[in-house]
């Protein structure tokens, strides 16, 4: 099934390209005499590559290859003042599946490109031909300005959306933060997601190919007690591009298996 190509809100603008210097001398005269000018003033995003795209087949239960899912980075720019990472997700069922549920979803997240808190939610729903429109502005305080067709969610300082959060889980240095936590915003609730290394690296197999990956442990809580019925588990590559290969997920309705496909 074609996505649909929907419009950056208003206020999002492409970062701008850092202009060549004309000579050497001139690249010289640009930088700041004082280092902890230079310091302040640096890129603190996360390494995130524009244009990427991860390809996905998910497995639910005893059924193989009943969803795809695509991740991919739609782009970076500045949003509400922030340098902010444009994520995408798109889902569909296939065939059987798709016969009697038939499911096309769309998801965008507006997410700070330091901490990948989230700006803004949004959710193209089309589910056995029902369609929903969701755009959810972020807010801590209740002032940030909500964009036309856009409502204001009123979170936690430093919520995440579920694509800010995977992307801030694979760039994790686990080898010096064994375990994060942070509210999550999936939407519709507010939860507490605490994720925790595994104790050593294991192979995965999947369709893309085999992989040295790091284990993460998802779980969840709501309104502080964990939730018994779902849990994940994240399974990163070690590789320069820390990849998400495998998302294992136990759910209260089945149990799901998430294998990378390919990458680009």
């Amino acid at each position: 099934m074609p996505e649909v190509v929907s419009s950056e809100p208003p206020g999002f603008r492409d970062a701008p390209r850092p202009e060549k210097p004309a000579s050497a001398a001139a690249a010289k005269s640009t930088l700041p005499a004082d280092p902890k000018k230079a310091a302040s003033t640096a890129d603190t995003g996360l390494p995130l590559r524009a244009g990427e795209v991860l390809e996905y087949s998910a497995n639910v239960s005893e059924l193989n290859n009943v969803a795809s899912l695509r991740l991919q980075v739609a782009g970076r720019g500045n949003f509400l003042g922030k340098s902010t990472w444009h994520l995408q997700a798109f889902a569909h069922t296939q065939n059987p599946l798709r016969m009697v549920f038939e499911l096309d979803d769309q998801f965008d997240s507006y997410s700070d490109a330091a901490t990948m808190a989230s700006l803004q939610y949004e959710m193209h729903l089309n589910e056995r031909g029902q369609k929903v429109e969701s755009i959810q502005r972020m807010t801590a305080t209740g002032k940030e300005p909500a964009s036309p067709g856009a409502v204001q969610a009123r979170v936690l300082p430093g919520t995440r959306d579920p694509l800010g959060l995977m992307q801030y889980l694979r760039n994790v240095d686990w080898t010096k933060t064994p375990e994060v936590r942070g509210p999550v915003y999936d939407g519709h609730k507010l939860y507490d997601v605490r994720a925790r290394l595994g104790p050593a690296s294991e192979k995965v197999i999947v369709p893309a190919g085999s992989y040295a990956a790091s284990k993460i442990g998802i779980r969840v809580f709501d309104a502080g007690v964990e939730m018994k019925d779902a849990s994940f588990t994240l399974y990163v590559a070690k590789d320069a591009a820390r990849t998400p290969v495998l998302l294992e997920a136990i759910m209260p309705f089945a149990t799901a298996r998430v294998e990378l496909l390919k990458a680009k």
